[in-house]
C-alpha cells in the first residue's frame, strides 16, 4: 500500500510556499475544448503552521485560493493566500493568535495579565475568524471567500486579491452562515444562517441576497445591502442549534434538515476557560430523530406537514426537485459525526489502512416528501406514490410523517451536478469516491436512474471535488466537461488539472502546472463575462 506523506496535501509552514503565482500550464495529452472559456476558482486551507505553533485540524488552516483560467484552448494557473485579518494577525505575531473551530489559540506566556484577561473575555463571547477557507460564493456581482462564520471576504476573482471584510451581522442577525448558497435563474442567492440567542431566541434564518438591480448597476454597493430574511425557523432547543452546512432548493421550496448534530452554546462560551476547542462543543445525539423543514419560497412559511426521519449527519445536499404532489431531495448522509474527527491532522497523517476502523462511510440517500393534504388517509399508510423510488413517508398522525430514504449508493461525497438542473429533476451526479478513507483517490459519475457508476483515477494521484461545466447549447444533461485539480505524488511528475468528458467520463485533456497543488475544499466555475 502506498503511504503518501502529509506534505502531499498541505503545507506545514507558510514560509515554504510562494504567496502568489501566475503560470501558463502545458497540456501533455488531449486538447482543451475551445468553448471552455472562464475560470475555475478553488479554495481550501493552505497554511498549517506559523512560527512554533500549528493548527490541530485541517479545516482550520489559513485559506489558499487557486484559479485555473481557460481561454482559447489554453489554461493559466494562479494561487494566492487570502489576506484576512486572521492571516495578518498570525503572521504579524509569528504564531497562531486567532482561534479556529478545531484549534484554540492562547496568549503568548510572556504577555501580561491584562492582555490575558482581555483575550479571555474575547473568547467568552467570541469574535469569529475571517479565515474564509471553505468555499467561494457569489452575492450580487461580487465573489467572496467564506467559511461558516459571520465574516466573509470579498476577493477579485481574476487577481485573487483580498478586498473588503464583510460582516453578516451588520445586515442580518446571523452568527454563523452556510458556505453553500443556492442561485436561481435570475441570479438571486439563497442561504441559511443561525442566530444565537438574539432577543432570547435561537433560530435559523433563511435569507435571500438579490441580484444587482438596474439602479445599482455600475455602482459600488455592498452585496448584502438589500438582503431579505425570507423565513425564520425556531430552534428545537434554545441553546443547542443544529449544525447546517447546506440546504435543498427547488422552484417553490427550500429544504432545511434540522439534524441531531448540534452546537452546545453554553459549552462553547466556556470552551476557552476549560482549555478545549469549540469543535468539542459539537455533539451528536443518536437517540434523537431528524426533523425535515419544508419552507415555501414565496410565502416564507413552513408547510403544514411535519416530516421526521432517523438520526443522521448531513453536510452536503445533492439536489432537490418537485414531482407532482411530492418534493424529492437527495443528500449525502452519515450515521455518526466521525467524519470531522478524521480531519484532525494527527489522523490525516496516518495511512488509509489505519483510518478504516474509525472512518464513517457516507450514504447517498433519497427522500420523498408528500405535500398534498393527508386528510382522509389512514394512519400507517405510505403517501409516497412515485414508482422510481422506494423512499417512503408513513403517516403517524394527521400532519406528521415518518420518512425512510432510499439508499442510491455508498461511499460517495463532494457531490456536484449540472447546475442548470438545480432544483429540477436530474439524472447525473459527479463526486469523489471515499469508500476507504476521507481522502479520495477517485472521481466518479453516478447515474441515479440506472444506478451505474463511471470512474476516473490514476496511480498515486488524488483528485479534488469535480466541477461540471456545461457545453454551450449542450444536447443533454451531461453534455459538458468535468474539471478536477489533481495532486500527483508520483516522483518527478507535476500536479495537473484534468478535464473529463461529461458523458463518457473519459479524459479529454490534462494541463500540468509548474507549481504544487494542495488539497482544497470547494470551488466555483465562473463563465467568461459573468
Amino acid at each position: 500500500m502506498l503511504v503518501v506523506s502529509w506534505s502531499s496535501f498541505a503545507r506545514c509552514s507558510w514560509e515554504k510556499i510562494e504567496t502568489q503565482s501566475e503560470r501558463a500550464a502545458f497540456t501533455d495529452s488531449g486538447t482543451i475544448p475551445d468553448w471552455l472559456q472562464g475560470t475555475l476558482l478553488r479554495n481550501g486551507p493552505g497554511i498549517f503552521s506559523v512560527g512554533e505553533t500549528s493548527y490541530e485540524h485541517w479545516f482550520d488552516g489559513m485559506s489558499l485560493m487557486t484559479s485555473f483560467s481557460f481561454k482559447d484552448g489554453e489554461m493559466t494557473h494562479r494561487s494566492r493566500f487570502l489576506r484576512s485579518d486572521t492571516y495578518k494577525a498570525n503572521m504579524g505575531a509569528d504564531r497562531i493568535v486567532v482561534s479556529e473551530m478545531g484549534t484554540m489559540a492562547y496568549p503568548d506566556p510572556s504577555k501580561n495579565f491584562i492582555f490575558k484577561a482581555i483575550t479571555f473575555l474575547n473568547h467568552t463571547v467570541p469574535d469569529f475568524t475571517d479565515n474564509g477557507s471553505s468555499n467561494i460564493i457569489k452575492y450580487g456581482d461580487d465573489y467572496f471567500a467564506t467559511s461558516e462564520t459571520n465574516y466573509i471576504r470579498k476577493i477579485d476573482p481574476v487577481t485573487l486579491e483580498t478586498q473588503d471584510k464583510v460582516d453578516y451581522m451588520k445586515y442580518l442577525p446571523v452568527n454563523l452562515a452556510s458556505s453553500h448558497p443556492h442561485y436561481d435563474k435570475e441570479g438571486n442567492a439563497y442561504n441559511i444562517g443561525i442566530s444565537i440567542a438574539e432577543k432570547g431566541k435561537t433560530k435559523y434564518i433563511l435569507f435571500k441576497v438579490p441580484a444587482v438591480s438596474a439602479k445599482d448597476k455600475g455602482k459600488t454597493v455592498p452585496a448584502l445591502k438589500n438582503v431579505e430574511a425570507i423565513s425564520t425557523v425556531s430552534c428545537r432547543s434554545l441553546l443547542t442549534p443544529s449544525y447546517c452546512h447546506s440546504i435543498g432548493f427547488t422552484d417553490n421550496y427550500i429544504i432545511f434538515v434540522e439534524q441531531p448534530f448540534k452546537l452546545d452554546i453554553l459549552k462553547m462560551a466556556t470552551a476557552y476557560m476549560r482549555g478545549v476547542n469549540w469543535a468539542s462543543c459539537l455533539k451528536f445525539c443518536p437517540d434523537e430523530n431528524t426533523l425535515i423543514h419544508l419552507i415555501d419560497r414565496r410565502t416564507g412559511k413552513e408547510v403544514d406537514m411535519k416530516y421526521y426521519t432517523g438520526s443522521m449527519v448531513i453536510y452536503h445536499h445533492v439536489n432537490a426537485f418537485e414531482d407532482g404532489d411530492h418534493v424529492v431531495f437527495d443528500v449525502i448522509a452519515y450515521n455518526d459525526n466521525k467524519l470531522y474527527d478524521m480531519f484532525y491532522l494527527k489522523n490525516l497523517k496516518k495511512d488509509a489502512g489505519s483510518q478504516d476502523s474509525a472512518y464513517s462511510k457516507p450514504s447517498f440517500k433519497r427522500f420523498a416528501l408528500p405535500i398534498k393534504s393527508d386528510k382522509g388517509v389512514g394512519v400507517g399508510e405510505n403517501l409516497v406514490k412515485l414508482k422510481y423510488t422506494t423512499a417512503s413517508a408513513v403517516k403517524e398522525k394527521e400532519g406528521k410523517f415518518t420518512c425512510q430514504s432510499e439508499v442510491l449508493c455508498e461511499g460517495f461525497e463532494l457531490p456536484r451536478i449540472n447546475y442548470d438542473f438545480n432544483g429540477n429533476k436530474y439524472q447525473f451526479i459527479y463526486g469523489n469516491i471515499v469508500e476507504e478513507s476521507a481522502l479520495s483517490k477517485q472521481v466518479a459519475k453516478f447515474d441515479t436512474e440506472t444506478k451505474t457508476m463511471l470512474y476516473w483515477d490514476e496511480e498515486n494521484c488524488w483528485p479534488s471535488e469535480p466541477i461540471f461545466v456545461p457545453r454551450p447549447n449542450g444536447e443533454s444533461e451531461d453534455d459538458g466537461v468535468i474539471l478536477s485539480s489533481v495532486i500527483n505524488s508520483n516522483p518527478g511528475q507535476s500536479s495537473f488539472l484534468v478535464i473529463l468528458d461529461g458523458r463518457t467520463f473519459k479524459e479529454v485533456a490534462r494541463a500540468y502546472v509548474s507549481a504544487e497543488l494542495y488539497k482544497d475544499m470547494h470551488g466555483i466555475f465562473i463563465p467568461q463575462g459573468k
